[in-house]
């Protein structure tokens, strides 16, 4: 007690200032020492090992097989995505190899190798959402496409489903076969010049006038263009890019949708101005159906934009910025896929005497009319489209479904409720033991009715369940006409072109491929 007294009647005797003065420096003598560096790396040391030993033993996934570091980090999948150009769904294969049918890809992730598994995964049954941080990337959250939570993504679903029905489809062939003789015309002229024609770019500005025109009511007119707006094929690759970057780096897209459009037509390339130009006129074609659309006097020709906005989806879902994500994404989506698997197609049937021949004495023998109900009918026409599509399906990254809401069970192994579970359509159509000889384009192997129906059950090129490919009517009348046309019409001579150039060697998110969208031909009349 008296040391006590004796301390304060001390320090009571120092000028005021003083004691502050050496309050301070014990201070901050205390908070250096406190906040050293050496103090900082421990701490950071221990955060991280505390982090790595949870997710290898004590994670919920940590009795799922897989390389330890793809459990560690995501860092093992970014190094693939981005430093090795999308390399990740190929090196998904490798790790099958080693370590079975399912695998943990990710810290989060699982993927499954197993085509018997798909229909339990990819189900219309119960609730599915999609893996967030996967469609999240893409910074279009008020797109269809890309809308994770089940529940949102059915309601805006809902208005848009009719919109594309096989019935309504069928009664827009009309649009089909306008483009076509559009397409058709400017091949003509080719015969006549014997010019190289990039047919490559040619079936992707078809591809990309009909969804337009069907999506929104106006083509841009690709296929008018003097070089097919080819640099727009190459272009298109970009957005898979931006989107394996920004899943790692997650500011990157909403950065770039920030840069003001100006900038980039002054700095880009004449492939990147040619697509913002078409973004911008598309956005303002939205937003002028928009307000056309609520008028109630509009008369004109309904269009997605009319879809949507007469839907019973509140008014926040039907804002122009909004109506415009679902326009921009599904017309994108529905050009690329379709073009891919059609510029992969018309490089085989001409490629190989048999098919196109095969080809045409089928269609010499059916009816004149180029009716998609009969072209369907078809069996071997049909059989060359599936083959096609086989190689070349929807997308090539994988497609991670989560359920939210219960535990799900693959063999021995119980997946925890909320994990992201995903296969790959390019994987599993390639699969041997399903697809012998995989890499070889073979339309007999669909041509034998008690192999198809065995098939079927692993073919998907536009996806099952809950979120299957809206587009996927519009794609099948879209080459059954073409091909069927092209077929009849012309022979085609490449230039340089192989059949490796058309498969899938980079996930895009869509297929990327060698060729990049190329096909050099001369063009002949048949």
């Amino acid at each position: 007690m008296c040391t006590k007294i004796g301390f304060l009647s001390f320090h009571s005797q120092l000028p005021l200032k003083r004691l502050f003065s050496c309050s301070y420096r014990i201070t901050m003598n205390s908070l250096t020492e406190l906040f050293s560096w050496q103090r900082i790396l421990v701490a950071v040391i221990i955060y991280f090992l505390t982090v790595a030993i949870y997710r290898l033993y004590f994670h919920p996934l940590s009795h799922i097989p897989g390389p330890k570091l793809a459990a560690l980090t995501r860092w093992y999948e970014a190094y693939y995505d981005v430093y090795q150009n999308g390399q990740y769904t190929f090196k998904i294969k490798e790790l099958h190899k080693e370590y079975g049918p399912i695998i943990r890809i990710s810290p989060y992730e699982l993927h499954v190798s197993d085509p018997a598994f798909f229909e339990h995964l990819y189900r219309q049954e119960g609730r599915w959402d999609k893996y967030a941080w996967a469609v999240d990337a893409f910074a279009a959250f008020g797109a269809t496409l890309f809308t994770p939570d089940h529940s949102l993504h059915r309601a805006r679903r809902h208005p848009l489903s009719p919109f594309f029905s096989k019935a309504k489809v069928s009664s827009q062939q009309e649009l089909v076969l306008r483009h076509l003789d559009k397409l058709c015309t400017r091949l003509t002229a080719f015969v006549t010049s014997q010019q190289i024609v990039n047919l490559g770019a040619a079936i992707t500005a078809y591809a990309r006038d009909v969804a337009n025109d069907f999506v929104l009511g106006k083509s841009y007119n690709s296929l008018e263009r003097e070089d097919f707006d080819e640099a727009l094929v190459a272009t298109s690759s970009g957005g898979g890019q931006i989107w394996r970057l920004s899943k790692h780096v997650r500011f990157v897209a909403p950065l770039l949708k920030a840069v003001p459009v100006s900038w980039i037509m002054k700095l880009g390339d004449s492939g990147t101005k040619m697509f913002f130009r078409h973004l911008e006129e598309t956005m303002q074609d939205t937003f002028k159906l928009a307000k056309v659309a609520a008028s109630p006097s509009d008369k004109g020709r309904r269009t997605i934009v009319h879809a949507i906005l007469d839907s019973k989806l509140p008014p926040s879902e039907k804002t122009p910025a909004r109506v415009f994500e679902d326009v921009s994404t599904i017309t994108g989506a529905g050009f690329e896929t379709t073009a891919s698997a059609l510029r992969l197609i018309i490089f085989h049937v001409y490629a190989n005497p048999n098919i196109l021949h095969r080809l045409r004495d089928e269609l010499a023998g059916a009816s004149d009319t180029l009716e998609w109900k009969v072209l369907e009918q078809l069996p071997y026409l049909t059989a060359t489209l599936m083959e096609g599509l086989r190689l070349s399906p929807a997308i090539a990254s994988r497609m991670a479904r989560v359920a939210p809401d219960r535990d799900l069970s693959y063999e021995k192994w119980k997946i925890p409720a909320g994990t992201p579970v995903g296969m790959t359509l390019v994987l599993m159509h390639s699969e041997e033991s399903i697809y012998p000889d995989p890499y070889r384009f073979n339309p007999d192997r669909w041509m034998d009715p008690d192999a198809r129906r065995t098939l079927d059950k692993v073919f998907a090129p536009f996806s099952k369940g809950t979120r299957n490919c809206l587009g996927m009517h519009l794609a099948w009348a879209e080459m059954y006409i073409l091909v069927a046309t092209l077929v009849q019409r012309y022979d085609f001579k490449y230039q340089g072109a192989k059949s490796e150039d058309f498969l899938c060697v980079s996930d895009q998110f869509a297929i990327g491929t060698k060729s990049e969208g190329v096909l050099l031909a001369t063009v002949m009349q048949h």
